[in-house]
């Protein structure tokens, strides 16, 4: 009986270890949040009038840290911040998952990394990268999703950021995204550009890859070369395509938001309250669909575009 018990307990599986490290995370944000908020109430010297309100001001990016190396301008912003911040939270939190040891039973912070590592692999990598390139070009396209992903989702969480200063100095809490900028959307669209095209170029050569622009069989050659043309216009408006899908996507979605906020306190009466329904619908919309839709469109993409760059001529 003694044995039977033992071979049982033994066999059961361990209890869970729960992992409160996101909750701290998140019960940390919170108490942020709520302190910060009330000291901007108690310590703003008055209420600004409607005319001095101007919500396009929060796109506004003015160097806090000026840096210029002759004619380049590495000065410190807040879209520089906001991309920081998402890098720093990708890398720590990568790290100190890992650090703690991966096992079967799994925490919170190890499984919201598996959960992207196979989502990336199976929905992206898989079903875009040919077999020959898919080592090569897996650790792209899915630090593209998460790093985009990451950037869209804190842009929807008041950071300070804001063009006013409320308590001494510092900056007031705000929303923004960095991937709202076109210099930051369009940087990562050339990385893609410039990747595609060199492996096309290293598959076929550099003959060879032009000619995939053109279709096979007996087609008329004035045909091949109006086709030819598309394609390869194509191509280069890819730079465009890419990069102005993210970009209008977040800049429409935080504009939406600031009007709402905006509207009720211009009107700065109970009329104004009928905003704040739209501005929740609009800021929950983009925040639970819009923001990782927006990571997963661009990653896949770009697979695609290495994908049918490798790939023989059509």
């Amino acid at each position: 009986m003694s044995t039977d018990a033992g071979l049982e307990q033994a066999a059961a599986p361990a209890p869970r270890k729960k992992n409160t490290m996101i909750k701290w995370v998140g019960w940390g944000a919170v108490i942020f949040l709520a302190i910060w908020s009330i000291l901007a109430i108690v310590m703003v010297p008055d209420v600004r009038s409607p005319e001095e309100f101007k919500p396009q001001n929060e796109f506004g990016l003015h160097p806090w840290l000026s840096i210029q190396l002759g004619p380049l301008d590495l000065s410190i912003n807040k879209a520089v911040m906001y991309l920081m911040l998402s890098a720093l939270i990708a890398i720590v939190f990568g790290l100190i998952v890992v650090r703690r040891g991966l096992s079967d039973r799994l925490g919170d912070g190890q499984n919201i990394l598996e959960i992207a590592y196979e989502f990336t692999e199976d929905s992206i990598a898989k079903a875009t990268l040919p077999p020959k390139v898919f080592g090569r070009y897996f650790p792209y396209v899915a630090t593209l999703f998460i790093f985009i992903a990451i950037n869209n989702l804190i842009s929807f969480i008041p950071l300070p950021g804001g063009e006013e200063s409320s308590i001494g100095s510092i900056p007031d809490l705000s929303l923004y995204a960095a991937t709202a900028n076109l210099n930051v959307t369009l940087a990562l669209t050339i990385c893609t550009f410039i990747i595609f095209n060199y492996e096309g170029v290293r598959a076929h050569g550099a003959l060879g890859y032009l000619k995939s622009f053109v279709p096979s069989g007996d087609i008329n050659p004035f045909m091949k070369g109006v086709v030819f043309v598309l394609e390869f216009m194509s191509s280069i408006l890819r730079l465009v395509s890419l990069s102005v899908r993210l970009f209008a996507n977040l800049l429409a979605g935080h504009l939406l938001i600031i009007m709402a906020a905006g509207f009720a306190i211009l009107l700065g009466s109970f009329v104004g309250l009928v905003a704040i329904p739209f501005g929740l619908f609009f800021y929950f919309f983009e925040w639970v669909l819009i923001a990782g839709l927006q990571a997963f469109i661009f990653a896949m993409l770009s697979g695609i575009y290495i994908g049918f760059a490798v790939e023989h001529a059509h």
